[in-house]
Parts: C-alpha cells; structure tokens; sequence
C-alpha cells in the first residue's frame, strides 16, 4: 500500500509520525514523503551565520539522512516560501499538492492536523490545502482512500515543558497505532538527523513525547474501536 506523508517543513515528519513511518515500512508499505519547503528562513540559521538558501540546502541534506534511516521510498522537497505559505494564493499550493498526489497515487495521504499541533501558520496552511485538494480530487480515478492528520492527545501535550502545543481530545482520535522499539529508535535516529537543530530538539523535550502510541484523527471516518492502523478497514 502507498501512504503518502505531506507536511510543510525539514523535520516535521521526525518531530511528529517517524515511528509510525518505520513501521508501516518495516511491514512493506510504500511511504513518499512530500515537504512543501526547505525550510531555510528558520531563526535557527542566524546561529550559524547561514542566509536563508545556505540554511535550506543544509535542511534538504539532512532531509536526505532521514530518507536513509527511515528508509522511505522516496521524498520530494520544495521550495515554497518558509514562513510565508500564509501570503501565498494557496491555489498555487494546491497544484503542486495535487500534482505530487497524481504522480505518486497513494491510497493514504497523511498531513496536520487542523489546530497544527504547534499552531504555527504553515502547518495549518498546508492542512488546508492538503484536505482541499483530497475533496476535489476524490471521484477520479486513482484517488486516495483515506485522508488521516497526524496529531498527538492531551497527555504527550502536557508533557511538553517549553512548548504549548495543541492536541486532538480522545473522541477525535480515529486510529492509535503500536509501534515497536524498534520503530522508536528509527525515529530517535531521524531526529538526530538534525545536527543544526539539536539543541532545539533537546529543549522541544520531543524525545520524552516519542512513545509506543502513535495517534491519528482520520477526515469522515469513524471507529469504535479505534482503529490501530492506518491501513486497517480501508474501503
């Protein structure tokens, strides 16, 4: 099956659903990963004296670390304004989503949630344009399946110390996937990809947050029980 993951900038995907990711490929599933911007005009890049293209090339080589350890079938990284989706038509986001959508015709589409966890504008931008492109494609041929977010609950939320982030309350999430140690230590390696961003990553205090449980709201679908995979039920 082909799971195709969309998120707006370097790291979301290790910040958020990498030990999903290893484990939906340790069990032979296809997962593209398409990241709408290098992410170059981080605060981060002043630390090092980088301009906003020397900080997006270093950000697309250390995407590329994570392409090795997860092992994903393929990323594809653009070079939308960081930042700056808010200002951008977002039918111009929609064309390249849809685009990358028709090309690798995945059964499942993964993007934010609608609250972005962090509440930053590109998340919630690229959440939008992710699910209005799902909706308008969904009677042609090839479309996906199933639209899921990723998202987190109340408890891995309040475990942050640093950060506020938003969470999904528990009769919004559709699917809790097990993931095993294994998975969890794929998705401790995909972090530490991220050498410019390390100390960031130990301040964020995501390592603490990175568990067993890996939670998803799925867009029009409910199950009682929760499903405990992605693929699971799927029509």
């Amino acid at each position: 099956m082909k799971i195709l993951y969309i998120f707006p900038h370097p790291d979301d995907e290790s910040f958020g659903p990498a030990g999903a990711i290893a484990k939906q490929i340790r069990e032979n599933h296809k997962v593209y990963l398409l990241t709408l911007t290098r992410g170059g005009a981080t605060k981060q890049r002043h630390k090092f004296g980088y301009s906003v293209e020397e900080m997006g090339n270093i950000r697309y080589q250390e995407m590329t670390c994570v392409k090795e350890v997860l092992g994903l079938t393929d990323l594809t990284v653009l070079d939308l304004p960081d930042s700056g989706l808010k200002e951008m038509n977002q039918r111009d986001i929609e064309f390249v989503i849809r685009q990358h959508i028709q090309k690798v015709k995945p059964d499942i589409i993964v993007t934010y949630p609608v609250h972005g966890i962090s509440g930053f504008h590109d998340h919630i931008v690229t959440h939008s344009a992710v699910k209005n492109v799902f909706c308008d494609i969904q009677d042609i041929e090839d479309s996906p399946r199933r639209l899921a977010f990723f998202t987190i609950n109340k408890t891995d939320a309040e475990k942050q110390e640093h950060f506020r982030l938003n969470y999904s309350e528990d009769n919004e999430i559709d699917c809790i996937t097990e993931i095993s140690e294994e998975d969890i230590r794929k998705a401790l390696e995909a972090l530490d990809c991220y050498k410019t961003y390390s100390e960031t990553i130990d301040k964020s205090g995501i390592r603490n947050i990175i568990n067993s449980k890996v939670s998803f709201e799925i867009f029009q679908e409910k199950f009682n029980p929760k499903l405990k995979d992605l693929t699971e039920k799927l029509n």
